[in-house]
């Protein structure tokens, strides 16, 4: 499994992106997908979790202004990030498990003026 994440740039507080992540292979029957993000010097934490029921679960700092969600058809997850600030700056790295964890290559988001 190969997933590849796209829609990182540099954005003004307050300004949104759409990452985007696309799976080589049919998502239908990948249970959790979802991002995770790792800022300069500090571990790799969860951001966002979706499950192929579509249960969600998110970080409390992102709470209100993420939304994960999935196309089966494409075979791609986004995450649609709203409100950014300054502290969410970071290479954000979509994941599934299927069998075992997968990883993408990671976008760097910089939130900055």
């Amino acid at each position: 499994v190969q997933l590849q994440a796209s829609g990182g740039g540099l954005v003004q507080p307050g300004g949104y992106l759409r990452l985007s992540c696309a799976v080589s292979q049919s998502i239908f029957r990948v249970n959790i997908m979802g991002w995770f993000r790792q800022a300069p010097g500090e571990q790799r934490v969860l951001v966002a979790l979706t499950s192929n029921i579509g249960d969600t679960n998110y970080a409390g700092s992102v709470k209100g202004r993420f939304t994960i969600s999935r196309d089966n058809a494409k075979n791609t997850v986004y995450l649609q990030m709203n409100s950014l600030k300054p502290e969410d700056t970071a290479v954000y790295f979509c994941y599934c498990f299927y069998g075992r964890p997968f990883w993408g290559q990671g976008t760097l988001v910089t939130v900055s003026s």
